[in-house]
């Protein structure tokens, strides 16, 4: 069976819902009954429905992310080994790993929904009273 490449709107909603759930366009289009990433790409032009619910689909998955943070922070169940001697100690390899997941989660849900997980970034200026700032114009002839 060839891969879809027509869209109806049951795709476009599958898609998205496995987006919300956590997982990458490009694992979703892996699946044999899913569409290229190419011809989902397409659609997100050509259709406006489609790429609102697709827009909103992502922000979700900030959100998602988020709750993967916490499992994953939680989740020490591999953080101790018993090595070939029969010592426990702990296991590097698995928490760097976990610190990757975490952070690379972090930094997507910074992007995907930037104004609640990203980082706060607030410029202000404080001039002298006396003294306001003045904008010459420059003339560009010059």
């Amino acid at each position: 069976m060839a891969r879809p490449s027509d869209f109806t709107e049951q795709l476009g909603a599958d898609i998205c819902q496995q987006l919300v759930e956590g997982l990458s366009l490009r694992a979703i289009c892996r699946k044999d009954e899913m569409p290229a990433i190419s011809t989902v790409m397409l659609w997100l032009t050509k259709h406006a429905e489609f790429s609102a619910q697709y827009a909103h689909a992502r922000e979700a998955q900030a959100d998602t992310f988020a709750d993967e943070i916490i499992d994953i922070a939680d989740d020490g169940s591999g953080d101790w080994i018993t090595d070939s001697d029969g010592n426990r100690r702990v296991d590097q390899d698995c928490i760097a790993r976990s610190r990757l997941r975490v952070d690379t989660r972090k930094w997507i849900a910074s992007k995907l929904k930037s104004k609640k997980y990203g980082d706060k970034v607030e410029n202000t200026h404080v001039g002298d009273k006396e003294r306001p700032i003045v904008l010459t114009p420059v003339d560009a002839s010059l």
